[in-house]
């Protein structure tokens, strides 16, 4: 799977005349092992950390993976961008009534990605997508036009213990693999087990349960522990599905059939 991984982002990259790859790093596992993947492709990489207001334990692993990838691959390259006056100023032209905790969380990844793409425009790249299979596929947990606004996502199709596997495959950092995941969008540290409400392995459980069944609604298996995490899992699924749709167009040919995905 590693190698076929790095051959199709290189594929991917010299088929459409990309010469650089940008991609976020967070501190986080899936940031550290599609970053490395990035590095195996030997192509000119590009990692950036772009703290704001950013827990401190967070941005030293953010820099401690950047400085491992600079020393074992020649090919990349490291930006720093403490984008927190950039967000301060964005988020103080907003009265109260128009900004919340979870619009300004989203507003820190939106303001992420806009500075990714301005990189990537400036270098003939491309931004490279960090998201999981749980995350993009399943229960939705991104920001849309946030992390969610992407050009291409190497592990989109791997579930997250799979993003653990990978990791010790190729070295990654032990303090990284060993950390609770988290988003890094809150104040307040919250994990991503907190705010989804059961631990990814068991949410995979559901996801992989769901689809087998084809579930879009909670039906009970008599497995009080196991329901209790499906109905979590199909509760998120269901909120966030807008994200993972295509988005809603209004044809004026009679023939074609308006659909709504929700709210954005």
């Amino acid at each position: 799977m590693l190698v076929d991984i790095v051959k199709w982002i290189k594929n991917y990259s010299e088929d459409n005349g990309i010469e650089t790859l940008v991609i976020g790093v967070s501190g986080g596992i899936d940031s550290a092992v599609t970053s490395t993947l990035c590095a195996l492709t030997k192509m000119r990489v590009i990692t950036i950390n772009m703290p704001i207001h950013q827990d401190k334990v967070l941005d030293s692993r953010s820099d401690k993976h950047i400085d491992w990838l600079l020393l074992n691959y020649s090919n990349v390259e490291s930006n720093k961008i403490d984008l927190t006056e950039s967000f301060d100023s964005f988020s103080s032209v907003f009265s109260d009534s128009n900004k919340d905790s979870l619009s300004l969380a989203n507003s820190r990844a939106r303001l992420r990605m806009m500075t990714l793409y301005q990189i990537a425009s400036t270098n003939k790249g491309i931004v490279v997508g960090t998201g999981n299979k749980v995350e993009d596929f399943g229960v939705g947990f991104y920001t849309k036009y946030g992390d969610g606004g992407v050009d291409i996502s190497p592990i989109a199709d791997l579930m997250k213990t799979e993003v653990w596997d990978l990791a010790k495959e190729i070295g990654i950092i032990q303090e990284i693999i060993d950390a609770p995941p988290t988003d890094g969008l809150w104040n307040d540290g919250r994990t991503d087990e907190e705010q989804l409400g059961a631990p990814y392995a068991e949410i995979e459980k559901a996801m992989i349960y769901a689809e087998e069944n084809n579930l879009s609604e909670f039906s009970p298996t008599g497995d009080e522990k196991f329901d209790s995490v499906l109905n979590t899992y199909l509760y998120h699924r269901n909120k966030n599905l807008h994200k993972m749709k295509t988005i809603p167009i209004y044809y004026k040919d009679s023939e074609h059939v308006m659909h709504s995905n929700g709210p954005n």
